[in-house]
């Protein structure tokens, strides 16, 4: 009686997790899709009416590519401009201006020391490795 009560929890343990072990796997049966829905299993087909493209993508008409080293457009919206002086972060490779984390950007242009104007947008649920400074994605920057 004593090995019923004690083997009727664990097949039931182990029914729950050989349940549980199926789902998501890759290899078990395809996730259903909802009524009437295909799933996507390639990239669209190109419109035949449209002109041909080449490899190498570009700008829309009228739009200046920014060039290394400093905005060549005004900000967009959302956009916020920092100015002043470099700090080095607590980690390698992390550089700070007025309590931001300065992400992406020209390296050559944001180092510890230089003076530098920014633009870019706050992330503050960002993650990053470094232990310090709110998140800003840098799209621009140059020396002042």
């Amino acid at each position: 009686m004593r090995t019923l009560r004690l083997a009727v929890p664990a097949l039931a343990v182990c029914v729950a997790l050989s349940a549980c072990g199926g789902q998501g796997v890759g290899g078990g049966t395809p996730t259903p899709t909802p009524t009437g829905a295909q799933p996507v299993t390639s990239q669209p087909t190109p419109d035949p009416t449209a002109p041909p493209t080449t490899g190498t993508p570009s700008a829309p008409s009228g739009v200046k590519t920014p060039k290394p080293g400093g905005p060549s457009t005004p900000p967009g919206v959302g956009a916020t401009t920092l100015s002043g002086t470099l700090q080095g972060g607590v980690e390698p490779g992390c550089v700070l201006l007025d309590g931001y984390l300065l992400l992406g950007g020209p390296r050559d242009v944001l180092t510890p020391g230089a003076r530098v104007e920014v633009t870019g947008r706050v992330e503050p649920g960002m993650m990053t490795t470094c232990q310090q400074g709110t998140p800003f994605v840098v799209t621009a920057a140059h020396r002042s």
